[in-house]
């Protein structure tokens, strides 16, 4: 197995992943493809932690991009010898995983907040902006008859639901990647790249 070529794909992975989770966190912004919520002030709280944008995209962008460059590494190693550099290498990577898992850690953890707390919304019972489903601790997220009591923004019950199971997922699928690099680093570290000679 080609460690390098490993990391490389794994960065290539976590490259679309961190895009995708930068534009999910974006549309969070705008229901229904609206600007007047933003600007009034009346999203969620767990909207604006940027869970998407810098956990789960630009946190996650840094490992992407060393592990893109472990591939095409020329260092010629330490006393000549070109595996060690190159296991040195595959070591560091592992600190730029566990950025990426501290990100992609944080991504996940706001969405599970995002998708138990509830929207943010007007309700025609209270006629007044508020988390209508705050004590519901999810369960909310079953009963499809009460999503109509946010009457604004329009259907952003599913809005959030939707975009906040997005970016959960995404987040942990990176979450699993930057661990799965951790370990490839590691062994990546101690045996040095077995393809090192092989590739051109």
């Amino acid at each position: 197995m080609c460690f390098g070529r490993c990391a490389r794909c794994v960065g290539y992975k976590l490259l679309i992943l961190a895009l995708l989770s930068i534009v999910a966190n974006i549309l969070l912004y705008f229901p229904n493809g609206e600007t007047r919520f933003a600007s009034e002030h009346h999203l969620g709280k767990y909207v604006e932690c940027l869970h998407g944008i810098l956990g789960g995209g630009f946190l996650v962008l840094i490992p992407a991009a060393v592990f893109i460059g472990l591939h095409n590494d020329d260092c010629c190693g330490c006393f000549g010898h070109e595996d060690c550099g190159k296991g040195c290498a595959m070591l560091s990577s592992v600190l730029a995983a566990l950025v990426g898992i501290l990100g992609s850690g944080y991504c996940i953890i706001i969405s599970a907040l995002g998708l138990s707390h509830g929207p943010y919304c007007f309700t025609h019972l209270e006629r007044n902006w508020i988390y209508p489903f705050t004590d519901s601790s999810g369960g909310y997220l079953f009963e499809y008859n009460k999503w109509s009591e946010c009457q604004e923004p329009q259907n952003i019950v599913q809005w959030n639901v939707t975009l906040f199971s997005i970016l959960l997922v995404l987040g942990g699928i990176e979450f699993i990647l930057c661990f799965i690099q951790i370990i490839n680093g590691i062994l990546g570290g101690l045996c040095g790249l077995c393809c090192s000679h092989e590739e051109v």
